[in-house]
């Protein structure tokens, strides 16, 4: 049996405690990559043993860390308006971009919100640039809701795309108007996918192809963009009571590979 090399969230039950028994269970479904997105919602720091504890676990499992989903902070928040509290985001910031360079990760994901400082967020990145390029992770910048495409606009304008990326997320461009047109724009610089589904009304992090994204035109618009790596699925459990564990894991598996198929079509 030819294995799909494809990639799965590791928050798709808990997004905080020990991630083992999901890498286990992501692994045991088919899956050769994550996408880490443990603490992504705290001010959690990684240290030196937890990073090697990481790096055991995937060996054990045989999977490797696709990309990782940068903190947004509670307290430590990049684009903060109080300075202390930004720096220490910066911090935070570089602590993930040391976490993916351990784990051989290309990329982090950050959240710009257009509700917070454009020259905030702009700083922060400059100053996150030199050890961006140092440990060679770039940052990528996620599509979210109204008013975030331009804020992404103006950013992806002052940095150079070798470190400023573009993350899509397929769940938040179906409930806003021109996002995929908006990743047409930018296909050149797509490097991490968060794919899931809904029906435009909420962020419902379905499985794909149960609900209204336009599966065939992001398939298409991502074959023919930069982005080389395997699909990753941002699915959530909690949306199907009554599904066991492993069939939640081996339907995404399964709904990864028939959009892989797509992507391949010429």
């Amino acid at each position: 049996m030819t294995i799909q090399a494809l990639s799965m969230t590791t928050i798709y039950k808990e997004d905080h405690g020990t991630p083992e028994p999901y890498l286990q269970r992501i692994a045991e479904a088919g899956f050769t990559h994550i996408h880490w997105s443990h603490h992504w919602s705290s001010d959690f720091l990684y240290s030196a043993p937890e990073v090697a504890q990481i790096r055991r676990w995937m060996h054990e499992y045989g999977l490797q860390v696709l990309d990782v989903h940068a903190s947004a902070g509670k307290e430590k928040r990049w684009d903060a308006p109080k300075e202390y509290r930004r720096l220490a985001g910066v911090e935070l910031v570089r602590n993930r971009l040391d976490l993916a360079a351990s784990l051989g990760a290309g990329a982090i994901v950050l959240h710009a919100y257009p509700d917070q400082s454009y020259e905030n967020q702009r700083r922060s990145l400059a100053e996150l640039e030199p050890f961006s390029r140092l440990v060679g992770v770039r940052i990528a910048l996620e599509n979210l809701f109204e008013g975030n495409l331009e804020r992404l606009e103006m950013l992806f304008a002052e940095f150079s795309p070798d470190f400023l990326a573009f993350c899509y997320d397929t769940g938040h461009g179906n409930m806003l108007p021109g996002s995929l047109d908006f990743l047409q724009r930018w296909a050149d610089c797509l490097a991490v996918v968060h794919i899931h589904d809904n029906d435009g009304t909420a962020d419902q992090h379905r499985l794909p192809f149960t609900a209204s994204v336009d599966w065939p035109r992001f398939a298409r618009l991502v074959a023919g963009s930069a982005y080389v790596n395997p699909l990753n699925l941002e699915c959530i459990m909690s949306n199907y009571n009554g599904m066991s564990e492993a069939d939640f894991l081996q339907a995404s598996y399964q709904s990864g590979v028939q959009l892989e198929g797509m992507r391949r079509v010429p």
